[in-house]
């Protein structure tokens, strides 16, 4: 079975090894070393990346069996004395993500009795899966308290127990499986079987910041980012706020109450603007009924209006057949193509069937009611014109 180097020191970034096993999988090299510091896929954290010789490590897998199996971009000869990195960086992320979140999870345990469901570790963010839904108010103060930890940089310590006196010990929660167990321990604070990698000194993780909150299965999700990756995250944050308030010439603390104002000054503008359409559409309506075709026994009103939404077009159509005796066949321009059909009350056409041929005839999609119907499809006003007045006449 592969000796895990990484089991007492996760910071070891070169070894060697030899190859026992190398077998082709689905095209790809499978190869089993008899020791290793690749950390495979496992407990919600991702594997690591690197070389064996000259060979590309591009997947880690934890077989069933208990083998590490490294998915190499060539194969290795049995028997032949390679030597392994790993991608550093990638692995020193991973440790401050692993090792914050079992902070995290301490935090919200010992402070509120929460315990954690599930972690997963991706490739920008990390979550955390909570028991019970918590408040705004508990997760800063569980954040608060990790940092407090971090900050005090204490030693983050790797042993070996038998399960026997596992049983004995505060573990925060109950290990998931028997015999030899590997305990991460930060004193005074948690204690978990794990067998992720972790940093030597909480200190490493640098910073835990939550970065989003939300309801998930009965309980709360998590999201947040330590070390780099709350550095990375601050920066983006910095240049996201700093273009927003040289955009709108304010300063950061006033950014909110900027916002809300211009949120409301669109809405005042959008109400505006939508009663200046609805007086404008009672003349036009006026204007198009008087220019209505008479196509069959119908009098029908074929307008395009340019840059009107179909919120727009619908409240034109409606206003056309607002008087007896008038089908309103209204569109407006883009692609698709918003088109409204409508008629008065009186008249007997089916104005959702006439969407339905037009959608498939010409690629859309629509739908409404048998007095009025509206769609996108992909044709000129004039090939919708022609079309309805072929079906009319």
């Amino acid at each position: 079975m592969t000796e895990r180097l990484y089991y007492t020191d996760a910071a070891l970034r070169a070894f060697d090894a030899t190859v026992v096993a190398c077998d082709e999988v689905d095209g790809r090299a499978h190869v089993v070393l008899d020791r290793t510091t690749f950390y495979p896929t496992s407990g919600g954290q991702p594997f690591d990346v690197g070389r064996l010789g000259a060979a590309d490590v591009i997947e880690v897998v934890d077989r069933e069996d208990g083998e590490v199996v490294h998915v190499t971009s060539v194969p290795i000869a049995v028997g032949e004395r390679v030597r392994g990195e790993i991608d550093w960086p990638r692995r020193l992320d991973h440790m401050q993500q692993h090792t914050g979140q079992h902070i995290l999870s301490a935090a919200f345990d010992r402070l509120f009795g929460v315990q954690t469901v599930s972690f997963h570790m991706g490739a920008a963010e990390s979550t955390i899966d909570l028991a019970r839904e918590v408040t705004a108010d508990e997760t800063v103060a569980a954040e608060a308290e990790s940092n407090l930890v971090v900050w005090e940089d204490r030693p983050v310590t790797v042993r070996f127990v038998a399960a026997e006196e596992a049983a004995r010990l505060p573990l925060r929660k109950p290990p998931a499986r028997a015999g030899t167990l590997r305990l991460v321990e930060v004193p005074d604070f948690d204690l978990s079987a794990c067998g992720g990698t972790h940093v030597a000194r909480t200190g490493v993780v640098g910073l835990i910041a939550v970065s989003g909150q939300e309801r998930f299965k009965g309980g709360s999700r998590i999201t947040f980012v330590c070390g780099g990756r709350a550095l990375q995250s601050h920066r983006a944050l910095r240049d996201v706020v700093a273009d927003a308030t040289r955009a709108i010439s304010v300063t950061p603390p006033e950014l909110g109450a900027a916002i809300r104002r211009l949120q409301q000054e669109t809405k005042d503008r959008d109400r505006e603007r939508r009663g200046l359409l609805e007086a404008l559409a009672g003349y036009r309506a006026i204007e198009a009924r008087a220019a209505a075709e008479r196509v069959g026994d119908h009098r029908v009103v074929f307008v395009v209006e340019p840059g009107w939404d179909a919120a727009a077009l619908k409240t034109l159509a409606s206003r056309v057949t607002a008087e007896p005796g008038y089908i309103a066949v209204v569109a407006a321009s883009g692609s698709p193509l918003p088109i409204v059909v409508a008629r008065s009350a009186d008249e007997s056409i089916d104005a959702a069937a006439i969407v339905r041929d037009l959608t498939t005839r010409f690629a859309g999609r629509g739908g409404g009611r048998p007095d009025l119907a509206q769609a996108g499809v992909q044709a000129t006003a004039v090939e919708i014109f022609d079309t309805i007045r072929r079906a009319l006449s």
